[in-house]
């Protein structure tokens, strides 16, 4: 008899952990398998943006991360022997296209920074540290992870999923779902199998990054890098590097990265002739871009690099994939309680697509700027000279950082579509502070008992939340919002300045009636 769960979740990786979190807090029992037996290991992204962090904090998790940035601070400076500034910030916000953008050019006070709070110190964590964090979460939540497991086949009886597994000792088992969500990445298992189109453009660079032992590194110099023969990065943490080359993917992506082959590339690129001795870890990329048309088919969702691959150049794949995670995860609960129509799913795709669709476009502006060609060269140096002034590096810096992502939600109010700025309350909290159950919060600003009223009927679904915001100035700077209803994933489904007009129909259109 095949065992039964609200949702199963293929993949274990930040994105699938992050998924699996946000639905079992909500109290769905989720189901997660993975091929792999433990973390994998292979360098992957090293750095989070805004709406990650956010994400983190709303959830509590806020301590965890700057524990794993602080680790990775000492490790960059084991490296370079530089001192950590009392914030512990890196003297570079980021790069495009490997131009680096100088902290001390970006407007700090430029209004999309406002009201992000202390998730804003969260940089510097890997892909692996985020999926300790998550890993020791789902097992907090009491999410079931099955490591060793394969997914071998699917059947969508539109009712319910019927999901075939393998494990590493080829003993076979049979899961009834309600829901799949396919986590498993750029090459995706459930994709495939539940027949998703995957449209996009190929690949044209072969990328490598690994972290190794090697010796004669004397003429590498930190940092990116551009030459004749392409692009290299060496550093931050020791032993580590990356290679970008231009003519073609690879031939076989799949082969064996030996350390003959590391070595060679880093000597074409950098032309130093160095000596890798050992491998400790080592990945090959390319920039194929693709994305699905549609994140949901039947009963089947996508979510991360299941649903757009790009190439990593920007950290922005982490970053898109958790913020897949945290709108499915409210949505998909809420369903499967039974509070919402499953056109609620809808709105994921409506949400995620375009800004998985311009992350596609921004990496691929960047390999643009990386060709070896005389005019690409010269558009470089162009583009080089605007990202050394400040209203270039805070431009491209907002876009990385993700402080510029927002939904279309409808609504007058400049906050609806946003992430909520988070304020420090007149009760001592911060805005922040009050998701950590993961449901949606109405903040009363103004101590309406009209706005309270309203929205009792909704008390078992939402938290209510009276208080002031202790800065007035920064009460004032979204339009003397009085009122704010923020949804479960921190965006702001309605906002007044007076009243309730509207607040009732936001309530219904996300919390049910």
């Amino acid at each position: 008899m095949s065992e039964t769960f609200d949702v199963v979740i293929a993949g274990a990786g930040p994105v699938g952990l992050m998924l699996a979190c946000e639905l079992r807090l909500a109290g769905v029992e989720v189901l997660v398998v993975e091929r792999l037996t433990e973390i994998d290991r292979t360098i992957k992204a090293g750095a989070i943006n805004v709406p990650t962090a956010q994400a983190f904090d709303r959830r509590g998790l806020l301590p965890e991360l700057l524990s794993h940035q602080q680790a990775a601070v000492e490790r960059m400076k084991a490296l370079t022997g530089a001192t950590a500034s009392a914030a512990n910030r890196p003297p570079i916000a980021g790069h495009f296209a490997g131009i680096m953008l100088s902290f001390d050019l970006i407007d700090a006070e430029d209004p999309a920074f406002a009201g992000v709070g202390p998730a804003g110190r969260a940089v510097l964590v890997s892909q692996q540290g985020i999926e300790e964090i998550l890993g020791a979460r789902a097992a907090e939540l009491g999410v079931v992870v099955r490591r060793g497991v394969h997914l071998t086949d699917l059947t969508d009886h539109g009712d319910a999923v019927t999901v075939r597994c393998t494990d590493d000792n080829s003993s076979s088992d049979e899961v009834r779902a309600s829901w799949l969500v396919g986590c498993d990445g750029g090459r995706s298992t459930v994709r495939k199998l539940a027949g998703f189109d995957f449209p996009g453009i190929g690949p044209e660079i072969t990328g490598r990054q690994a972290v190794v032992e090697m010796s004669e590194t004397e003429g590498l110099q930190l940092g990116w890098h551009d030459t004749e023969h392409g692009i290299y990065v060496y550093g931050p943490t020791p032993g580590r590097f990356l290679t970008v080359e231009l003519d073609g993917p690879p031939v076989d992506r799949d082969a064996p990265i030996t350390a003959a082959e590391l070595e060679a590339s880093l000597r074409r690129v950098a032309g130093v002739p160095v000596r890798v001795s050992a491998v400790h870890s080592a990945t090959r990329f390319t920039d194929n871009t693709r994305q699905v048309p549609d994140y949901r088919k039947g009963r089947v969702l996508l979510a991360g690099d299941a649903a757009h691959v790009h190439s990593p150049f920007g950290g922005q794949g982490l970053n898109l994939g958790i913020g897949d995670a945290v709108c499915l995860g409210w949505k998909l609960a809420a369903v499967v309680a039974g509070r919402m129509d499953e056109r609620l799913l809808d709105t994921y795709t409506a949400e995620r697509y375009p800004i998985g669709a311009w992350v596609l476009e921004w990496t691929r502006a960047q390999v643009a700027l990386m060709r070896l060609d005389r005019r690409s060269k010269a558009l470089r140096a162009v583009i080089s000279e605007l990202l050394s002034t400040g209203d270039g590096a805070t431009t491209v810096f907002k876009r990385i950082s993700g402080v510029l992502h927002r939904y279309h939600l409808g609504g007058d109010h400049e906050l609806v579509g946003t992430i909520v700025p988070d304020r420090e309350l007149s009760d001592g909290t911060r805005v922040a502070e009050h998701f950590a159950t993961g449901q949606g919060v109405l903040f009363d600003f103004a101590d309406s008992a009209e706005l309270r009223d309203a929205a009792a009927p909704w008390q078992n679904r939402i938290r209510i939340v009276t208080a002031k915001p202790l800065d007035a100035s920064d009460a004032t700077d979204a339009g003397e919002a009085a009122g704010v209803l923020v949804r479960p994933d921190g965006y702001v489904a309605w906002a007044a300045t007076d009243g309730v007009d509207g607040m009732t129909t936001a309530l219904t259109r996300w919390f049910g009636r």
